[in-house]
């Protein structure tokens, strides 16, 4: 998470009949500077999304938003494998300093502070590019009114287990897909100490 600090310049004097600030007043908190928020995530991703690619991993997503009197900056993203926290205080750290080194160049990004945040898509994401359905083999998913397991996903489409029979459905047909929470029943649930309690049951007195 970065913080940086917008300019700001030298206040002018208290004008002649301006209301005093009481001094167990609390003082006020300016707000974020107005910014097309659109505008901005344009801008974001415009410098961002080439860091990204060049550390390795793929921009998923990218949300300005107002926060009080400083913007929040979310940047998602992933590569085949997922990716670690540590990978992510990496990349975070390589996205921060390119968005300074913009606005140092004279290309204001964003106005005033902003807070960054960096992590990886949650498994609520929806599954619209290839690559995505490719990094969810094996879990169960639902799409196109079907709910089945990725078997095979490749550059055409992808081939989902469907109560036991397999369905090729290509990427011109999908739509988003949607990863489906598993719970495992409790009676085919591993608990790792059976065998342990089978044991002491046997060799006790």
């Amino acid at each position: 998470m970065t913080q940086r600090g917008g300019r700001a310049g030298a206040r002018p004097g208290q004008k002649p009949g301006a209301r005093r600030r009481r001094e167990d007043e609390e003082p006020r908190v300016p707000a974020a500077p107005r910014v097309d928020l659109t505008a901005a995530r344009a801008r974001v991703r415009a410098v961002i999304e080439p860091v990204v690619a060049a550390a390795g991993y793929d921009l998923e997503d990218v949300a300005v938003a107002r926060a009080g009197r400083r913007h929040v900056v979310r940047v998602l993203v992933d590569t085949d494998g997922g990716i670690s926290l540590d990978d992510v205080a990496v990349v975070s750290r390589e996205i921060s300093a390119a968005l300074d080194a913009a606005e140092e160049s004279g290309g204001e990004v964003l106005a005033g502070e902003y807070q960054l945040e960096v992590g990886s898509p949650g498994i609520d994401r929806p599954l619209t590019l290839p690559r995505h359905w490719r990094r969810n083999r094996g879990r169960l998913v639902a799409v196109n009114g079907l709910t089945g397991r990725i078997v095979e996903a490749g550059d055409a489409g992808i081939v989902l287990d469907v109560d036991g029979k397999p369905r090729e459905l290509s990427f011109d047909e999908l739509g988003a897909g949607k990863v489906q929470i598993e719970f495992k029943r409790l009676d085919e649930a591993d608990f790792g100490d059976d065998d342990e309690d089978d044991d002491e049951g046997e060799g006790g007195e």
